[in-house]
This record gives structure tokens, C-alpha cells and sequence, in this order.
């Protein structure tokens, strides 16, 4: 049995046992250099989990090494691309062995609906390995014409050791997002999970070991942005940062970069993305498509879809359909099957979001629907919804990471899209329409990453991810996000006497 946020107990579910607390450094579990360690709390209740190893300046440079050992003297980048895609094939068999213990363990941390992550979020990872798994031996350089008696050819080199540092929003998902193609490049890496969901990271790391990924080729390291993450992003032995996170600690990893050794960085920075529903477009369809757009994963996913462009010729009906479906949505416990939506991550970001309503409310905007906690106790928030919002107020320019929907209504097509780009941000939109000609006009003028026309939330391993603007640089998913851990080599080399040049 397992008790859920609001103080019910519900049958058949057993929580997981928590196996792995400690850094995952060169093949083997240590404590922190210092002995420290810091608190993970499950987000339903607000109770402790386990307490995790910290991970600080001196278990970095231990992670590091370990990995440039590895990558300069070990078998990992020295095997046939083949030959790591088994190992990596193999990975994945292991995961698919733990499917619900995984799940579990991020709902847990996460507060992530357990059955989602069952059917969608595991499987996912475990896709997105896999397509890297099978692209390992298909990494190849270019032969090229030169203009002499000279033969030349390019080869793709593994880039080195790279530091991945990932968010707490999808743990899984985001671990092999960029684990995989790193692995697969023959990179040795060093992978810092956020500290608010560390457990599932460190379950993957003793995975690897016993698929027969060689030790120092992954390391873990939990800990705290401001010392294990600026270990990681100024180390001089490091040779790629890959990160998913703010803006703001994405222009400090940049500076970190550019101050130590000129490490290649990528940056998956967030957004504000618009969701723009022209009047010939199915309403149901519309009104469940935005609704799941802002209140999947309550609200914490950097794609969603707060900001609600609506036409005014269907604005009214939209707006009460709307408002129908967020009152229909369950909040609870993310193991209860019947539940939409789980708690916040953790109080810091439950705070945050109230703040936001707060601030939605100060500045004029109507709130139709929400706006308040809900349970007795864990970080649970109504889902909300504000109509009236207008394009500088706080709620409609400022990534809130939560259930907050900003409803607008717009008239023209060329009036909808200035609004759409009315952002600092550009990594996802959405476009609802029967008609190719506004949606061809608008997915070329909106300036994003991915433009989902008639659906949201479609993801593939083979299709590149990232964004415009402040939302980043660089590419997870497909060949693209290869290419990111591995360096271009011209070699040139007389040829004499040769029959054709």
C-alpha cells in the first residue's frame, strides 16, 4: 500500500526500494570526498526520500579523470562503432528489465504520473538509446576532391570527455537525450542529474556497468549547480558541456566555457511557446490539444504550450470548453491511475508558480478557473487559467513552469504571428488549422524549433530538437545531435602518379 498526497491509501503499489545514493565514479559506487550529502523529498508529501552523496569540486576532478582516462587510454572510443552499439543494444535490454522499479523511482522524485511514465516515458528513453545504439557504426566521414595531385578524406572524431548536466522535469528522458549519442560518438562522459531527482540517474549508471560499458566511460555525479556543475563546465580536461536548463544558468555555463579550455557547449534554454488556433479548426480538438499543451506534466516541460492564441470567431465557445476540461482534470497522487496531474517538483518551484498566478492577478488579468493549491499536504496546484493577458505582463513573457494557461485572442493571421514572436524565447509552437496555406504561412514565420501543425507533444528519436533565440543552440534527437560530440578531421596526402586526379 501506498499513501498518496492527500492522505488517502491506495492498494497494489509498493514503493521502490531505494538501492543507489552515492556518486557513480570509474565503475563503482564511492561516498563524496567530504562525506556530505543532502536530502531528496518526495514532492507528495514533502517528506524525505533518501539522502543522496553531494558531489563538490574535489569529486569532479575524480569524475573527470576518470573519464579522460578512459577516452584516452581505454576501449570504449577503441571499439568498432559495432561493438558499441551491442553493448549499447544490451543497455537497453537491462532497462526494459526494470521498467516499473524506473518509473516508480521518478515518480517518486519527479512526482510524475508512475503510469505515464510505465507506458510513455521509460519506453521513450529506452527508443532514444536504442536509435543511437544503431547509428554507432554509421558515423562516417567524406572523401573530397581537391584541386591537385592530393588525395584528402575527413574523419569524425569523438570530441573527448563531455559533461552533461540535465533537469529535473523528465530525468529519464533527458538522461538519454544525451547520454546516448554522446556514448555512441565513443565519448567518455560525466552526467550531473539535477539534485531534486537524482535516484533514477544513479539506477542507470550501475545499468551501465553491467551492459559492459567500460568504467570511467559514465560517471555520475549529483550534486548542486554552483559547485558540482561549475566543477563540470570550467573543468580544463572536460571537452563538451551539454546542457538543458534556464537561460540564465546557461549564459553562465557559456562564460564558464569560454574562461577554462573553449569547450564546445549546447544549450536547451526553455520557452513560452504559443499555441495558435485559427477558427476552421476542430474545437474539441483544439480545446484537448491546449489544454494537455499546458497541463501535461504540470506544466513543467520546457515546450509547453502556455501562451493560447485563439481567433475570435471561436474564442467564446474555446474559452468555455476550456474552462470545462481544467475543472475536469484530476490532481493527486501520481500513482493513482484516475490522476491527471501530480504535485510540483518541490517547494521551491510550488512556490514559484503561486507566485506567478500572484503576479498574473496584480496585473489585470482575468482568472477564470484555478489559481490555488489543492491536498492537505505535497506541492499540488489547481490547473489555472487567465484570460484578458496582454504580451507584457510577467505571466505572458516569463517561463512559469507550472499549470498556467494565458488565453489571447487574436483577429489576423499576420496579427498572430507578430504575437507569436512577441518572445525572447523560440522553441516550440503549435499550430491548429484545416487550411495548408495558413499553416505552411505560419510554421515559416514563427520562430521555432519545432512547429507541431494539428498535434503537440510528438517527439521522435529522429527528429532534431532545440531552439531559436534564447531557448538555446544545438541539437538533441536525430544524426544532428551526433554530430555534436564529434570533431571534423581533413587528412591529405600526396598522390603520385595517378591516372586521374
Amino acid at each position: 500500500m501506498a499513501e498518496n498526497g492527500n492522505g488517502s491509501v491506495k492498494e497494489g503499489f509498493e514503493m521502490p526500494e531505494i538501492k543507489y545514493t552515492k556518486l557513480f565514479i570509474n565503475g563503482e559506487f564511492v561516498d563524496a570526498a567530504s562525506g556530505k550529502e543532502f536530502e531528496t523529498r518526495d514532492p507528495r508529501t514533502g517528506d524525505v526520500i533518501a539522502n543522496v552523496a553531494e558531489a563538490d569540486k574535489v569529486d569532479v576532478d575524480l569524475a573527470v579523470k576518470a573519464a579522460r582516462e578512459a577516452f584516452d587510454h581505454g576501449p570504449w572510443p577503441r571499439m568498432s562503432g559495432y561493438e558499441r552499439g551491442r553493448i549499447l543494444h544490451k543497455y537497453a535490454d537491462l532497462i526494459e528489465q526494470h521498467i516499473e522499479e524506473l518509473a516508480a523511482l521518478d515518480g517518486i522524485d519527479a512526482g510524475k504520473l508512475f503510469a505515464f511514465g510505465k507506458a510513455v516515458d521509460i519506453p521513450g528513453a529506452i527508443r532514444m538509446l536504442r536509435y543511437y545504439a544503431s547509428a554507432a557504426d554509421k558515423i562516417h566521414g567524406e572523401t573530397l576532391k581537391l584541386n591537385g595531385a592530393y588525395q584528402g578524406y575527413t574523419l569524425k572524431e569523438p570530441i573527448g570527455v563531455v559533461g552533461v548536466i540535465i533537469p529535473w522535469n523528465f530525468p529519464s528522458m533527458m538522461f538519454f537525450l544525451k547520454v546516448s549519442p554522446a556514448l555512441a560518438a565513443g565519448c567518455t562522459v560525466v552526467v550531473k542529474p539535477a539534485e531534486q531527482t537524482p535516484l533514477s540517474a544513479l539506477f542507470y549508471a550501475k545499468l551501465a556497468k553491467e551492459a559492459g560499458i567500460p568504467d570511467g566511460a559514465l560517471n555520475v555525479v549529483n550534486g548542486f549547480g554552483p559547485t558540482a556543475g561549475a566543477a563540470l563546465t570550467s573543468h580544463m580536461d572536460v571537452d563538451n558541456i551539454s546542457f538543458t536548463g534556464s537561460p540564465e544558468i546557461g549564459s553562465v555555463i557559456m562564460q564558464s566555457a569560454a574562461t577554462s579550455n573553449l569547450k564546445t557547449v549546447s544549450l536547451e534554454l526553455g520557452g513560452k511557446s504559443p499555441m495558435i488556433i485559427f477558427d476552421d479548426a476542430n474545437l474539441d480538438m483544439a480545446v484537448g490539444l491546449a489544454s494537455a499543451a499546458v497541463f501535461f506534466n504540470k506544466g513543467e516541460i520546457c515546450v509547453a504550450g502556455s501562451r493560447v492564441y485563439v481567433q475570435e470567431g471561436i474564442y467564446d465557445e474555446f474559452v468555455k470548453k476550456v474552462i470545462e476540461v481544467a475543472k475536469g482534470w484530476v490532481v493527486g497522487d501520481p500513482f493513482d491511475p484516475k490522476v491527471n496531474m501530480g504535485p510540483q517538483v518541490d517547494k521551491v518551484q510550488y512556490e514559484r508558480v503561486l507566485k506567478y498566478i500572484e503576479y498574473g492577478k496584480r496585473d489585470g488579468a482575468t482568472l477564470l478557473t484555478g489559481g490555488k493549491p489543492c491536498g492537505e499536504k505535497g506541492y499540488y496546484i489547481e490547473p489555472t487559467i487567465f484570460a484578458d493577458v496582454k504580451e507584457d505582463m510577467k505571466i505572458a513573457q516569463d517561463e512559469i513552469f507550472g499549470p498556467v494557461m494565458s488565453l489571447i485572442k487574436f483577429k489576423t493571421i499576420e496579427e498572430a504571428i507578430e504575437r507569436a514572436n512577441c518572445t525572447k524565447y523560440g522553441l516550440a509552437a503549435g499550430i491548429l488549422t484545416n487550411d495548408i496555406n495558413i499553416a505552411n504561412r505560419v510554421s515559416r514565420s514563427v520562430r521555432a524549433g519545432t512547429v507541431w501543425i494539428n498535434c503537440y507533444f510528438v517527439f521522435d528519436a529522429d527528429a532534431p530538437f532545440g531552439g531559436f533565440k534564447m531557448s538555446g543552440f544545438g541539437r538533441d534527437q536525430g544524426m544532428n545531435a551526433i554530430e555534436k560530440y564529434l570533431q571534423v578531421k581533413s587528412v591529405i596526402t600526396p598522390i603520385y602518379n595517378s591516372p586521374w586526379l
